[in-house]
């Protein structure tokens, strides 16, 4: 629904990014999520946390009034929270849930795979539910052939008995985005956000030198390229997403959770479709 980041003034949350509904969304079902910079966190005394709670609900209860409901039924908080941060991070939550309006509203709080592993510096949020992030797990700016999205060698690293043991309900997000990481020199400079598979097997603009790593064979402004830049494309295969749900299936306790996926769009929607959703999911019932 909305960042929160700190203002040029270094200290002062604010919203960053919120949501506009333009057509009302009365007939669904709505959760608000809100991602929190880590940043914000830092050097925050309570009177300044509880400030943040009331401001972040009264903006949220604005934008669902904005979409044509009268009230939500879960509100979801996202941030990469780390040992340092974790202490305000945990009294905000608890003042959001003392303020969300009673135990009808469900308070969930994304959980990364990092935050799993190192369960005890990095303590359990005071929520009803989790939803553990399954993706991003890699080394992005590391040259080579790996898959930093997703990666089950690198999943069964942090996903095992730990998961089976946490003291909450646990839902899932799995990835269906993909991206081009981009490297000069074999160094990484980035993520060109316009380049698509497509435009990387036009011959007459990179050279394909492996399975998924192409080269720039001139110039390429439009993608801020030089030649010989060399791309890595990431994607998720049907096969590679269903062969992970089945390996973190092994490890909840509950038949509750809930599937997402990150994220859904229509061109997406034309390599992942209806039916290879609807068995991956059901591979956690």
């Amino acid at each position: 629904m909305m960042d929160i980041d700190l203002a040029e003034d270094g200290t002062t949350p604010v919203p960053v990014s919120p949501v506009i509904f333009q057509d009302s969304l009365s007939k669904r079902d709505l959760i608000p999520v809100v991602f929190i910079v880590n940043n914000v966190l830092k050097d925050k005394s309570q009177t300044q946390l509880d400030d943040l709670a009331a401001k972040l609900l009264s903006f949220v209860k604005g934008k669902v009034s904005q979409a044509g409901k009268a009230r939500f039924s879960e509100l979801q908080i996202d941030c990469d929270w780390t040992k340092t941060t974790r202490d305000n991070y945990f009294y905000l939550l608890k003042q959001i849930r003392s303020k969300i309006g009673g135990d009808k509203i469900v308070l969930s709080a994304t959980l990364r795979l990092h935050q799993l592993k190192n369960l005890v510096s990095n303590g359990i949020p005071p929520v009803d539910r989790v939803m553990l992030m399954c993706y991003n797990m890699g080394n992005l700016r590391k040259y080579g052939d790996q898959n930093s999205i997703l990666e089950e060698a690198e999943l069964r690293k942090y996903v095992g008995k730990n998961l089976t043991a946490y003291p909450m309900p646990v839902d899932v997000g799995l990835p269906l985005f993909s991206w081009a990481v981009a490297f000069r020199g074999s160094g990484y400079i980035g993520i060109p956000k316009k380049i698509t598979e497509e435009i990387l097997r036009n011959d007459t603009l990179f050279t394909l030198t492996g399975q998924h790593r192409f080269v720039a064979k001139n110039d390429l402004a439009a993608f801020g390229l030089k030649k010989g830049d060399e791309i890595r494309w990431e994607s998720v295969s049907v096969a590679q997403l269903q062969s992970a749900a089945t390996y973190i299936a092994n490890y909840l306790k509950t038949d509750t959770t809930r599937v997402i996926y990150f994220h859904l769009d229509e061109t997406l929607l034309k390599k992942y479709t209806y039916e290879n959703l609807e068995k991956t999911t059901a591979l956690f019932r």
